[in-house]
Formats: C-alpha cells, structure tokens, sequence
C-alpha cells in the first residue's frame, strides 16, 4: 500500500498518513482517529472495539522491518476494509480499530489474530506478542484507570503539549489553598464548635467521590446533616433527576426548569447546615482535597459513583480530561438551578476552552456567586 498525503490549510506543507514501511497509519494520525470514534460513540452509543498488540520484544529482533511487515499484513488479512490499522505507539505498540462490532466477541478475535500470527510467525514469536482489547463505552458501564485511560491517547499529547500551563495551574492550586486555609483559619475554628454544640457526630463528612480517570478519593466537607440519616434518600432523587433529564432529552423537551441538581429543604440538614451550605462555607475543608492532588481549586464537581453509573456515555467526559474542582463554570452559571445536562454541558465548554486565564476569572467571580446564595441548598 502506497503511503497517502494530506494538505494542511491548502498551502503546499504535506502530511504523510501510512507508515511507508508496512502501510499502518502513522501514531498522530490513529491517535486522532481514535479520539473521533470516541467523540461519534458518546452521540451514537455504538460501541468500537480497540485492540492493542504490544511488540516491544521485537526491539532487538534481526529483519525486525521484515517481521512487522508480516505482523502488518496478517492484521490486513484479518480484518475487515473499514477496521482501522495503526501505530498506537510508534515502533512498540500496532493498534487497530474495529468501528462497528456487530456482536463481536473478544475471546474469539483475540484468538483468530493470534492464530494467524502464528501460521506466519510461529508460535514462539507470536508469544512474544501481548494482545490486549477495550470495549468502549465499557460493558459494565463503569471507568476504571487501568482500562479507560488506553482509549484516551490524545489526551496524553494534549496534556505533553501544555505542561507548563498545567504546571502552573497546579502552583496556583497549592497556593491558593495554602492562602484560603490560612485566611479562613478563624472560621476552620468556629465552624466545628458551632457543628458540634448544635448536632451530635463528627465535624466533617466523608464520601468516596469519583476523580479524573475514575480514581477514587475521600472528599471532605463540613459535616452539614443530622448522623444516622438515609443516604439512599439523595441517591433515589439523583436517579429520579438525571433518568428523567434523559427522558426529556429523548422527547426533545426541555428538562423542568423548576427542578434542581440538590433536594430543597432536606429535612436532614441542621440549622447551622442550612448556613453553611447557603454561603458555601461547608467546601472549606476541599482545600485539604486540593493539597494532596485529588482535586484542582477549579474543574467540575465530582460526582459519587451511584450517580455516574446512570451516566449516559457523553457525560463521562467531565470525569477524564481535568480533575474535579472546588469551584467552576456550573458553580458560577447557576449552581443548582440548572439542569443536569447543562452542567455537564458547561464542563464540557471548560474542559474544551481551559486556559489558566480561565480559572483566575472563575475564581475571581465565584465570592460574587457565593454572596448571591442562588442556586445553593
């Protein structure tokens, strides 16, 4: 197969797509592949299939071109004209991209690619090969580190291509946590007597919360609600909201304006509840969140896992490409009366537009949004 050339902003600078050698596309451009089949599942729901074959043995293998060019050519044999073959990793890794999956089942593909590798490269060198398949969005509909982060290379270059912005957000992220626990020290004293002389338990709330990629993590709060209530009391009004945000979106109607992302008046939150929710003051101890790295002064909220397991596939994108944040744009746009949807709409707009610029004006308007109170319960 003869390399293939594309022109950038129709000037006369080339791109070459096909490795010449073997005829896989080049890394950029399957990494780039990749990410839109990624982006078309999240709208369509019509899963794909990548399968990973790591050849890092071959490194020092001699006629090392010629064995890849046998590797190339029985994935070619092997799959289908619209599965994509690629460079995952330049020199080390041979992704291939099975777009439409039709009831393809991975015990039996791995077996059939492997079977072929060895008709042509026997059995011993085809051992050396590591083959390894991700389902995307994953079958039980969760995200794990481990497997996801493989359907996510772009992200890696993107992040390469900006580090020194993200260097600095995270300085920005150790300072500014370090200021606000030493400018509200005399509240991070009268804020757990007041929790204490008013209602029995521990001073803070500790949840397991969902971070980026999926990682877990304890989030802190001021303890906020009576001890010994029902937690299932707000995960049945989180189903309830975001399934029935689905069931609008799927009549094309607009959710209920008059609905909230927080339950109004809970019966479980005491007095002095009541306050710091109000002013916001209850996030104070996410500072601490901050410091270790679990979380940014700015990014989406993050989520408890009972309610990203009713994610639809869009959704999840809030949870991959930054870490969730004390503060941001949903925060800022309407808090709580907004609808589910649009405060994953607003993340994904942070997500796409992040700047460092874009954290100092959100940090700079949200005291405003906290002294209006809208939206806060």
């Amino acid at each position: 197969m003869s390399p293939k050339k594309s022109k950038k902003n129709n000037n006369h600078i080339t791109q070459v797509l096909f490795d010449q050698n073997n005829g896989l596309y080049v890394e950029d451009y399957f990494s780039e592949v990749l990410s839109n089949e990624r982006k078309r599942t999240e709208r369509t729901k019509r899963p794909f299939l990548l399968m990973l074959l790591d050849i890092e043995r071959f490194q020092r293998v001699k006629r090392k071109d010629e064995v890849l060019k046998d590797i190339a050519s029985v994935l070619f044999s092997s799959t289908r004209e619209i599965d994509v073959k690629g460079w995952y990793k330049h020199d080390s890794i041979i992704g291939v991209l099975f777009t439409e999956m039709n009831g393809t089942d991975k015990t039996s593909l791995r077996e059939k690619i492997h079977g072929n590798l060895s008709g042509v490269l026997g059995k011993e060198f085809t051992n050396r090969i590591e083959i390894s398949l991700y389902i995307f969005p994953q079958e039980d509909g969760s995200i794990k580190l481990d497997s996801t982060s493989h359907l996510y290379p772009d992200l890696e270059k993107k992040n390469n291509s900006r580090k020194g912005a993200l260097l600095f957000k995270r300085f920005i992220d150790v300072i500014g946590s370090i200021a606000g626990l030493i400018i509200f020290s005399p509240l991070l004293l009268i804020i757990p007597l007041l929790i204490k002389l008013t209602s029995k338990g521990d001073v803070f709330f500790r949840q397991e919360r969902i971070g980026q990629y999926g990682e877990r993590f304890t989030f802190l709060k001021f303890r906020t609600m009576y001890i010994n209530n029902d937690p299932k009391v707000h995960q049945e009004y989180i189903n309830k909201f975001i399934l029935e945000q689905k069931s609008y979106d799927t009549n094309e109607k607009k959710g209920n304006k008059d609905e909230v992302f927080k339950i109004k008046d809970d019966p479980r939150v005491t007095f002095v509840g009541k306050f710091l929710r109000k002013t916001s003051l209850d996030e104070l101890p996410q500072f601490l969140n901050v410091l270790k790295g679990e979380m940014s002064i700015v990014g989406p909220r993050p989520p408890v896992p009972y309610e990203v397991k009713i994610y639809d596939i869009w959704h999840k994108r809030r949870l991959m490409e930054v870490k969730p944040g004390i503060t941001g744009l949903w925060q800022t746009k309407g808090r709580s009366s907004t609808t589910f949807d649009e405060m994953v709409r607003l993340d994904i707009r942070y997500i796409i537009g992040w700047s460092v610029w874009l954290d100092i004006k959100i940090i700079l308007l949200t005291p405003w949004v906290v002294f209006r109170g809208k939206g806060a319960y």
